[in-house]
């Protein structure tokens, strides 16, 4: 599917999603050491479990929302709020405030209005996409995230430390120039949102009635057992590609430490910043390429796999005791990443009715708020057993989810056959 041939909608948010997504990554792989060094490890931990878990609850809120009330809407009301919440980070970490709690506080808003924006954002693919075409077009919107992950953690090393307030303003900045392309360009695509009569229908409803029919839709998604297992897998796998941004850095600032790699000294912070880079070269590069690969093979088996080889790319980071190491562990750790690109939302769009699309999607989010939630265990469990086997468990856990997605796939050919 050629670029010029897009809908609208698809063209400006991938040029605003790419600004805003370079200056997020510029901040966010440095949150974890940031937030530990200003409210120390275990109280971080617990403050990113809370804010995951209302994160969840907005995901779900939000996919009701986009199919009743519009993908548009939504997408932009998430913008705003997410803008922010990086505002009140910003001041926060002014230099006569000094309020890492104020920042996180901004943090946790940031996050719950992204976790909102998710599944308008996938259900609007899903909405003007052909299914045939969509794997490619979900790939292409990844490859762009990781491209953002290339660039953003470079340019974070450099300006995070030293000018925080100022990145935090240019993340806010770009979450304006994204809500105007979407007011001034998108266009709605939500079936339900684009019926006059049923919307009023909707107007008219009371919250608690908005909420209890919303509880009874999640109820008969949730009762797809199909679903469910997908859900299950990816929640668990989620605890393996969630700890780049966890634990891999403090494991390096503190095990790793300083290494030496193609005659630089590097300190921990700078292995960190490249192993991120490494990551978000390798998927930014390959996305399209691997995308088109996998779709060659059963789904299935590209599923188990890739959770098999996330086990397989933890225990050799566990095992790292320098630069080499590790980034041969973050290159398999990529490849395992790759083998679903695409195929992930595409799944979800063949198992979604049309009229709920966006409720599957805000749903299949669960698999990283709720991986979320639980994924800061991680730090509170590295001091109580050690870096060594929390990375085990983790890597247990990857190839748990691996038979699970076998299990799903079972189920999902013999209900198709």
């Amino acid at each position: 599917m050629k670029f010029s041939t897009w809908d609208i909608n698809l063209k400006v948010r991938l040029f605003g999603e790419a600004l805003l997504d370079i200056s997020f990554w510029t901040v966010f792989p440095f949150l974890t050491l940031y937030f530990s060094d200003e409210i120390g490890r275990q109280l971080t931990s617990l403050l990113l479990i809370i804010s995951q878990f209302l994160a969840v609850i907005t995901a779900l809120l939000g996919g009701y929302f986009a199919d009743v009330y519009g993908r548009k809407r939504m997408m932009s009301i998430s913008v705003v709020g997410e803008g922010i919440g990086f505002l009140i980070f910003a001041i926060g970490a002014l230099p006569f405030i000094q309020s890492p709690y104020l920042s996180f506080f901004g943090f946790t808003i940031a996050s719950i209005f992204m976790a909102f924006y998710q599944p308008a954002s996938q259900a609007m693919i899903a909405d003007v996409v052909k299914p045939e075409h969509r794997s490619h077009v979900y790939s292409v919107f990844y490859m762009m995230i990781n491209i953002a992950v290339v660039i953003g953690p470079i340019i974070g090393a450099v300006v995070f430390h030293d000018f925080t307030v100022e990145t935090l303003l240019a993340i806010t900045f770009f979450d304006i120039v994204l809500l105007f392309l979407l007011q001034k360009f998108g266009h709605e695509t939500a079936p339900l949102a684009l019926n006059p009569e049923l919307r009023k229908e909707q107007a008219n409803k009371n919250l608690g009635t908005v909420l209890l029919e919303q509880v009874k839709n999640y109820q008969l998604i949730f009762k797809d057992k199909i679903f469910f297992l997908y859900i299950l897998a990816g929640i668990i796998i989620s605890q393996s590609f969630m700890q780049l941004d966890l634990l891999f850095p403090l494991f390096i600032k503190e095990e790793i430490g300083t290494s030496q790699f193609l005659g630089m000294t590097l300190s921990g912070e700078e292995l960190f910043g490249i192993i991120v880079s490494i990551n978000g070269f390798c998927v930014a590069a390959l996305t399209v390429f691997m995308t088109r690969w996998m779709t060659r093979y059963n789904e299935k088996y590209v599923f188990m796999n890739s959770s098999f080889l996330y086990g397989i790319a933890i225990m050799l980071f566990a095992l790292s005791t320098g630069a080499l190491s590790a980034i041969f562990a973050i290159i398999l750790f990529s490849f395992a990443e790759l083998m679903t690109v695409g195929i992930q939302q595409n799944f979800v769009s063949k198992l979604a009715p049309e009229d709920k699309r966006a409720m599957y999607f805000s749903a299949a989010g669960l698999r990283y708020t709720l991986g979320k939630v639980i994924a800061p265990l991680a730090i509170t469990l590295a001091t109580l057993i050690g870096y060594f086997n929390t990375f085990t468990v983790i890597a247990v856990l990857a190839c748990i989810s691996g038979i699970l997605y076998y299990m799903m796939y079972i189920q999902y050919e013999k209900s198709h056959t």
